[in-house]
Order: C-alpha cells, then structure tokens, then sequence
C-alpha cells in the first residue's frame, strides 16, 4: 500500500536533474530494510520499508542517494511513440507501420509490416492491444512447451504490467508475466517463462531449481539476463 505524508494526499517528492519526481512509500511486513529505486519509465521513486520505519527517515534515504537516482534517471530512455516513429518493436525487430484509409481498423500483419486503418489519433492504443494480443498468444505457447518439458499442468498466464519484475510465479501456481517481452528477441522472453515454470516445480532459487533451467531452458540464461539489463528499459519507452 503506497503511504502518503499529506493532507491532500499528494505523495512526497524529490528533485532530480530538474525534475520533481513523487516518492512513493510502501511499507512491507516481511521487509527488513530500505531498500530504494527508480520506476522503469523514471516517473517516480519507490522505496519499501519496514513497518518500523519512520516515513521522514525513508524520505531522508532517498535524499541521501539523490546521485545515484540522478545516474539512474540518466540512463532511463526517452518516452518514444511507435506512430510517431513509424515502426513497432516485435520479437527483437521493428515492424513497419503501414497506414491505410481504407484498411480495417485492426492490426495486420505481413511480411514484416503492420497494416491498419481507422483514426489516426487512435493508432497507439491499437497498436498496444495488438502487441498484448500476440504477446498473450507467445507466452501462452511457451508456457505450453516449457511445462510439457517439466512435466507440470499448465498453470493460468496473466499479463502484468509490473514496473519491477518480468515475471513471478504465485504459490498457488498463477504465472505472471510482463507484456512488454513480447517487443524482446525471443530467447529473452522465452528465458522468464522457463524461469517461472523452474519455479513450479522449485519455489525457491535452490541448486535444484538452477539445474532444472538450465535443462528446460534451451539458451543462455546469462546472455538473456545480460540482455534484459542492458536493454530493458528501452522496452519501457514505447507507449509511456
């Protein structure tokens, strides 16, 4: 639950190369220490806290470390338009956005090329729902494949918009997992899902879980993470 310090219940806020940034505050029971970041699309600040912990104390942390969110905010992309830049991030390529007057309203794709019509100014939201869609249909089959593999049922799939994880796995076996992955390449997006199965059969990061990945997982699990490190708030960009 996000705290706010004010009557108006606006959240705190702290200043960042020029920018005033909200501080979100969430209080964790099972957190046992600060611990403080930058929203993916660098629009706001989070820290979680301990129950214990005084709300002045943790917006006193974050002033503290006001260099390091400054470096961090640096590093965070520019908001991008897919309509404005006329292509569409999908599976570790850019598809061309093709207008049409007398196209159906509705994405198609095509040789490499995304074909719509309808209101122009109706184009990113369309846009969005298409890549959710066929990120829903991906990640349905890879979650298909990797639980064959694991010999597990094949839990319920649910997109998230998680600022923070890529995926998780709940205890009782749902499996999230961020829609953003379907503009990765392919082996990144594959590399959560098989993470996640790993965890229905492992819930925890135990030797046994590590080597139940690796055998699940027909990649590099370390060139997908690298991947995800480098280029993962880049994916934040598109669509704000």
């Amino acid at each position: 639950m996000i705290e706010w310090l004010n009557a108006d219940r606006r959240p705190p806020a702290i200043e960042l190369a020029g920018r005033v940034l909200p501080i979100e505050l969430n209080r964790h029971a099972r957190a046992r220490r600060l611990t403080l970041r930058l929203a993916p699309d660098g629009s706001a600040v989070k820290i979680t806290l301990p129950r214990w912990c005084r709300s002045q104390d943790a917006i006193a942390f974050a002033q503290v470390r006001k260099p390091w969110l400054e470096a961090q905010l640096a590093k965070v992309p520019a908001a991008a338009d897919p309509v404005v830049r006329g292509t569409l991030r999908y599976r570790g390529e850019e598809l061309a956005i093709d207008w049409q007057a007398g196209a159906p309203r509705r994405a198609a794709l095509a040789e490499g090329r995304l074909t719509l019509g309808g209101p122009r100014e109706t184009m990113a939201l369309r846009l969005r729902r298409w890549l959710e869609t066929a990120g829903q249909r991906l990640l349905a089959e890879d979650l298909a494949q990797y639980c064959r593999a694991a010999g597990v049922p094949v839990p319920q799939l649910r997109l998230t918009r998680a600022g923070r994880r890529w995926g998780s796995c709940s205890t009782s076996g749902v499996v999230r997992v961020n829609w953003r992955l379907a503009m990765a390449p392919d082996f990144v997006r594959r590399s959560v899902v098989a993470h996640e199965v790993a965890h229905l059969v492992h819930f925890d990061h135990s030797p046994a879980f590590h080597a139940l990945l690796g055998d699940l997982f027909e990649g590099e699990i370390a060139e997908a993470d690298r991947w995800l490190k480098a280029h993962g708030r880049a994916l934040y960009a598109d669509f704000g």
